[in-house]
């Protein structure tokens, strides 16, 4: 018996077949092998094409089928991670009306903060936990305001793991925690918050169907099953968004645990049984994939926007791909910590919400033709990025999650020994890596929600650390000076970190 996951980025689709007894991969592909193109319109607009996602979607699932050389029929379920707080609308005949507003791009920031005046504070973070914020549920009013003609076709709308799930079943629906990170729920009352739809002018059926996070979320299609190489009638049992899903895959269910992810952007993770929320909507509260009335469980998430793209784009553009990731990391230990004064503020991927939703840019400070060269930049940027990334931990631990200890993917950033090592140095935090990624955690889900796994202990076989990094104690001091050079560099650039 075997699950297939699937996990939806902003780069690529990626496919990985798991066996159900031993939790080990059997095969896994990545389309497209270059990253998807991403749309920018208008300066702050970040589109994509679904029908990509699809296409891509099906040509990882037929390169897994192949590698592994077995049969449609042995693939018994099917789980779907997907980049978070995308909207897709569709008309009645499914036609997708236009590109997907995907998660970072920033034009709705001004209809959310105006929506949580209107409401009030008092009203909007008891029950949303967060503002409207540029999540999903601004993104449409932003269709409604700005594209009028294309919302009056508008059927449904979903987020970009839904209609990945809509193309293989013919079923348009979500779940509980896909709507709270759309902040369509109401966590007071448990259900899709009616007075965020009145207050945009949302019509009620506009809302996709509700599906338990696992279990059967609709069956493939004989067209769906022939365009991924699988099986007609197989059930799609999982779907969460990936960050949420990247805790999932790491085994992070429980309060106090807490997970982390550097991919295109970065986010820290963190499990409670406590509803709350930052008043400026800074870090935000979400349903996490396992919360049941009674023993509720909430997803604390810090995002940084600018990550791994930092990365990609130093080496895309300023080294035009001369040296290869781990020949960047090489060149990074050459620079001493602090990369001799030259900063990094990260900041260009959109909308920080971090930073209550300012847009300050990605700059570099302090840089010096005859002290500075390439181990320097690629240092002070992966530095800048943890120093991101710690600033937004502070803020979760003012929310009472406990950062002492956190699981990783050994995947992305966190390959580079410098970023690891100043994550941990600089935090405080013991990191443990492991041997998992977002579409092993979708297929791990596919298994859960199928009723093959009846807890997690078998949920989770096969998944092993790979590393684990302590902070380096005779420089964390070093660490936390270069971190106070960050913060108030940051400050003076607009982003008032330096007044936390």
């Amino acid at each position: 018996m075997y699950f297939l996951g699937f996990d939806v980025g902003s780069s690529s689709v990626k496919a990985c077949l798991l066996a159900a007894d031993t939790g080990q991969v059997v095969a896994s592909a990545f389309f497209p092998e270059t990253e998807m193109p991403m749309d920018a319109p208008q300066p702050g607009f970040a589109e994509q094409q679904p029908e990509q996602w699809w296409a891509n979607a099906c040509r990882a699932s037929k390169a897994v089928m192949q590698k592994s050389g077995l049969s449609p029929d042995q693939v018994k379920a099917i789980g779907i991670s997907y980049q978070m707080h995308g909207l897709v609308v569709v008309d009645k005949e499914m036609n997708v009306l236009r590109p997907s507003i995907i998660w970072c791009d920033s034009r709705a920031v001004e209809i959310g903060n105006a929506a949580l005046e209107a409401m009030g504070p008092e009203i909007v973070l008891p029950h949303l936990l967060n503002s409207p914020g540029n999540f999903t549920a601004s993104k449409l009013a932003w269709v409604k305001q700005n594209e009028p003609e294309v919302y009056a076709k508008v059927h449904k709308f979903m987020l970009p793991g839904d209609y990945l799930a809509a193309r293989m079943t013919n079923e348009v629906a979500t779940t509980p925690s896909g709507l709270s990170e759309g902040i369509f729920w109401d966590f007071l009352d448990e259900q899709p918050a009616g007075f965020l739809l009145d207050y945009f002018g949302f019509e009620a059926d506009l809302l996709p169907q509700v599906f338990p996070t696992f279990g059967n979320q609709g069956e493939l299609t004989s067209s769906a099953a022939e365009a991924l190489g699988l099986a007609e009638g197989t059930p799609v049992t999982y779907r969460a968004g990936d960050q949420p899903n990247n805790a999932f895959s790491l085994n992070v269910l429980e309060p106090g645990e807490v997970a982390a992810t550097a991919g295109t952007s970065g986010v820290v993770y963190g499990v409670s049984d406590q509803s709350k929320f930052d008043a400026e909507s800074r870090v935000n509260t979400f349903l996490h994939v396992n919360h049941k009335l009674g023993t509720p469980r909430y997803g604390v998430l810090l995002c940084v926007n600018g990550t791994g793209i930092v990365n990609s784009w130093l080496r895309n553009n300023i080294l035009n791909r001369r040296l290869s990731y781990p020949e960047m990391n090489d060149l990074a230990a050459q620079a001493p910590i602090g990369s001799d004064g030259l900063l990094c503020l990260p900041f260009g991927n959109g909308a920080e919400r971090m930073l209550c939703n300012s847009d300050p840019g990605a700059t570099f400070q302090g840089l010096q033709f005859n002290r500075h060269g390439l181990s320097h930049l690629i240092r002070a940027s992966q530095e800048g990025i943890v120093f991101a990334l710690y600033y937004g931990m502070q803020l979760m631990e003012n929310l009472g999650v406990s950062l002492k200890n956190i699981r990783a993917g050994e995947a992305n950033m966190f390959l580079s020994p410098i970023f690891r090592e100043t994550f941990a140095s600089v935090s405080g935090a013991t990191v443990e890596l492991y041997n998992t990624d977002g579409s092993q955690g979708a297929a791990r889900g596919a298994g859960m929600g199928l009723g093959y796994y009846k807890n997690r202990e078998e949920a989770f076989v096969g998944l092993t650390a790979t590393h684990t990094i302590e902070p380096d104690a005779g420089r964390v001091e070093e660490y936390r000076d270069a971190y106070g050079r960050w913060k108030e560099a940051n400050g003076e650039s607009g982003g008032e970190i330096s007044n936390i």
